[in-house]
């Protein structure tokens, strides 16, 4: 059973939004709280449509191959479908089969709808993503979701569109410095490439912080971090 003490369903999340808190039955055990759950450490919350799906089977095994990242970067990742618990442990094996992985994050069951009508999940634009009830299933959706519940990233693909999850991880990387260090990351940046000098910050505050920092545009200024 969900509850929300923060968001009516009705309101669309959007960046900035306590994420919603719920309860909720998993492949590995019941989680009384989400926040609980995750415990102040960043969160990356996604629904895919239905188990036992071609596109979905590779999702979820990319998620699981990238284990050794997610810790590294002490996110919790946990996934969400509208199929049964029953149907879930069922097919993480066929996942860890075809995938060669080992699936240990938690798979959500929301056969209601519960937690997908919470965060506004489900399919409203195509009608052949059903299931045999007839009943709407999930986009695929990404929340990526900070140490304080805050919504920091909203990502939504259709169903025949398998998600990148590398690109995932690099806006994590993104976020992660970006709130250690007074910067921005330019185009296609990924870590170990320069940063942008955050317009906030003055060229003299600049130089104690980013020493030797390069100016291209007086909005357009460049650095090394580590």
């Amino acid at each position: 059973m969900t509850h929300n003490t923060h968001t009516s369903a009705s309101k669309s999340l959007r960046l900035g939004d306590v994420a919603p808190d719920f309860s909720a039955s998993t492949t590995r055990g019941p989680i009384s709280s989400f926040h609980a759950h995750k415990a102040g450490k960043w969160a990356v919350l996604f629904s895919h449509p239905e188990d036992f799906t071609p596109v979905c089977t590779t999702e979820l095994g990319a998620v699981a191959r990238l284990a050794p990242e997610w810790a590294k970067r002490a996110v919790s990742v946990i996934g969400l479908s509208c199929s049964s618990l029953d149907d879930h442990e069922v097919w993480v094996k066929d996942i860890n089969e075809t995938q060669s992985c080992a699936l240990e994050f938690p798979i959500i069951a929301d056969p209601l709808r519960e937690i997908a009508t919470l965060y506004d999940m489900l399919d409203h634009q195509d009608p052949t993503n059903i299931d045999k009830r007839g009943m709407p299933l999930t986009v695929r959706a990404v929340f990526i979701i900070d140490p304080k519940n805050i919504i920091r990233l909203t990502l939504t693909y259709p169903a025949s569109s398998g998600r990148n999850f590398d690109e995932i991880l690099r806006v994590i990387d993104s976020l992660q410095l970006a709130d250690a260090k007074r910067i921005a990351t330019p185009a296609n940046w990924v870590p170990g490439n320069e940063v942008i000098v955050h317009n906030s910050v003055s060229n003299e505050e600049a130089e104690k912080l980013f020493p030797g920092f390069r100016s291209v545009k007086p909005y357009l200024r460049f650095a090394n971090v580590e």
